[in-house]
């Protein structure tokens, strides 16, 4: 099993057909799901599924949390977008990886992080800190090639 960093290809294709509004009041509802190393998360996964998840375990509950999407920005010939960092308190988990996904459309899949290793808390606070909202480093991000 792995956990592959990418932009889901499915994702790409839904983007010209108007699927994903990531405007910050109006637009869709996006979520972040984590993922065991037992999981395989790359460009092919096309919607969320609960396998391999991380258990309910304080405030995580399957199918993870609510992100706060930012408007897109165009920068410098960049469309970008962030979200805000998300936090489940009370925790005792183990996460290898996260799904991105759009509720708002059938659940499809965004994008699929990889933090590198497993990441564990216990009794604690597990935090996804997003990169900075810049054209170089925005978590999702258009540009010219």
């Amino acid at each position: 099993m792995a956990i592959t960093q990418a932009v889901a290809n499915s994702f790409k294709g839904q983007l010209l057909q108007g699927s994903h509004n990531f405007t910050t009041t109006t637009g869709s509802q996006f979520k972040l799901a984590l993922y065991t190393s037992a999981a395989t998360l790359d460009s092919s996964t096309t919607v969320y599924a609960n396998t391999n998840e991380v258990a309910n375990t304080g405030q995580y509950i399957t199918g993870g949390g609510v992100l706060a999407n930012v408007s897109p920005v165009v920068s410098s010939g960049v469309a970008f977008v962030d979200f805000a960092d998300i936090s489940f308190t009370g925790v005792t988990l183990t996460a290898r990886g996260a799904l991105i996904y759009n509720v708002s459309s059938a659940n499809a899949a965004v994008c699929v992080l990889d933090f590198g290793a497993d990441k564990t808390a216990t009794s604690g606070t597990f935090t996804i800190q997003f990169p900075a909202d810049t054209t170089a480093a925005a978590i999702l991000r258009i540009g010219n090639a």
